[in-house]
């Protein structure tokens, strides 16, 4: 279907609900940039998605205009500027309809989320996640083409639950969450954009640690674009790992690839004393069993004398794609999807948590309650052969549990994950801590689920975290 087509029934869909022609066109413009111009998701149910986005945004202009004009009239402006009696009263009326708009707008969304069957839906406010105060809402999923049934009183109404944006502004791009099923909680946990230290684990990051050889402090504008590559691509064998349109190299991507998928041909360091055996048995711990030396991304910073658009700084600018947190139908829960395409080594995002000690995360284990929900605690171990003997305090690890960013909702795929781990160092050249980023390893389409593949021996019995099973095909 050609898509003059496709506006034409969009169109003519919104005006059974009395949407002017140019609200529908200005809207519609939005959603296909932001899907890609994917007109499948603005089609289903019956344009669900577009009247959705028209309620949404008259709502939010009504709120505007009632929070605008009530400041005209509540005592704050200077009292040279406040309006006389009558002008008072013609904005205290704008604002009450303002209000009226509002509860109007309310009871055309309920008409809508019932089908306009007349039936008396009422669509329930399920107030904030914890301390949040962000918006979301619950509508009944009944399209429009329903419209024409007669109500039997016996129809099964089936609910989701929809978050605008999960991560409350922190991040560069909302991520919304998305439940079609109506039958999960929503997820308990605080969202933070970075990592941050939980207590015992030492992570020192500061200038005077950053040598010249760690950083390029004479350089100027985009690294990248540099003929001779500058100190901070040493870590990748003096070349950048990224190219000029901030994608991993196609050589450093199938080195990474290799090493997650073909361990056995890659270098493993044994521990003489291994944290994680010593935080199973302090006085008798096993022999360890091997860590794999990834490689790694150095990314330039304060200390560059480059600016922050330079294309070696590609993950500490964070997400810039669209996302969306989804519940998934296959029993794994909450997933992560893209709402875009994704071309082979793009960058999706980091893994953001609480850094604990393992000896900590060991601890915090053995009182964890056996809920199958919680996340899966990630280890800092790229590097740990630098030492023959490491401390526990440097012996890191990642626990999105109960702070994390949108990266803890990312399911495991065993063979055919199609995100990549890859260790960035940032701010510290200490190769005990990094950052832990994720990026395609081939190219990705819109609304597919993003997957990684955890590295899980799942024949482990021993395992501390014996509530996470494999749910691969």
């Amino acid at each position: 279907m050609e898509p003059n087509q496709r506006g034409s029934k969009a169109f003519s869909a919104m005006k059974k609900l009395g949407v002017p022609k140019d609200t529908v066109k200005r809207v519609l413009k939005k959603l296909l940039k932001l899907y890609g111009n994917n007109w499948e998701l603005i089609e289903e149910d019956n344009y669900r998605t577009l009247a959705d986005a028209i309620f949404e945004e008259a709502e939010d202009k009504a709120r505007e205009d009632t929070k605008n004009d009530a400041k005209l009239y509540d005592g704050t402006e200077p009292p040279s500027k406040r309006p006389h009696l009558g002008q008072q009263e013609d904005r205290a009326s704008l604002a009450a309809d303002s209000r009226s708009k509002m509860l109007l707008l309310k009871e055309e969304r309920k008409r809508y989320a019932a089908g306009d069957s007349g039936g008396q839906v009422m669509v329930p406010d399920i107030g904030p996640l914890g301390s949040d105060t962000f918006a979301r809402e619950m509508i009944v999923k009944k399209s429009i083409s329903e419209s024409s049934k007669q109500p039997t009183g016996q129809e099964e109404m089936n609910f989701f639950k929809r978050i605008r944006d999960i991560t409350k502004g922190k991040e560069r791009v909302t991520i919304s969450l998305l439940d079609e099923i109506g039958n999960e909680r929503l997820p308990d946990f605080v969202y933070m954009s970075q990592s941050v230290v939980h207590q015992n684990a030492y992570v020192h990051v500061s200038l005077a640690r950053i040598a010249d050889e760690d950083s390029c402090p004479s350089c100027i504008g985009d690294c990248i674009s540099n003929i001779i590559p500058c100190a901070c691509a040493r870590d990748t064998g003096g070349e950048f790992a990224y190219t000029t349109k901030g994608l991993l190299k196609e050589e450093f991507l199938r080195a990474c690839i290799s090493v997650t998928r073909e361990p056995q041909k890659h270098y493993k360091f044994v521990c003489q004393e291994c944290p994680l055996e010593k935080a199973k048995n302090m006085y008798r711990p096993e022999p360890c069993k091997g860590h794999l030396i990834r490689k790694f991304i150095k990314e330039c910073w304060t200390k560059c004398g480059c600016d922050m658009q330079c294309g070696n700084r590609v993950v500490q600018r964070g997400i810039s794609c669209h996302l969306q947190v989804f519940l998934t139908n296959e029993g794994k829960g909450w997933g992560l999807r893209t709402l875009q395409e994704l071309p082979e080594g793009a960058f999706v995002c980091e893994y953001a948590g609480e850094i604990l000690t393992n000896m900590e995360l060991y601890e915090r284990n053995k009182k964890s309650s056996g809920d199958d929900r919680h996340t899966y605690p990630v280890l800092l171990d790229a590097d740990w052969g630098s030492e023959g003997v490491l401390n526990d305090e440097d012996a890191l690890c990642l626990d999105a549990t109960f702070y994390g960013n949108v990266a803890r909702f990312i399911n495991h795929r065993c063979s055919d994950a199609n995100l990549l781990e890859v260790p960035v160092e940032v701010e510290n050249p200490d190769h005990h801590y990094y950052h832990l980023a994720f990026f395609t390893n081939r190219k990705v389409e819109a609304f597919e689920e993003l997957t990684w593949d955890y590295g899980i021996d799942f024949t482990d019995r021993s395992h501390p975290i014996k509530a996470f099973r494999c749910c691969c095909a």
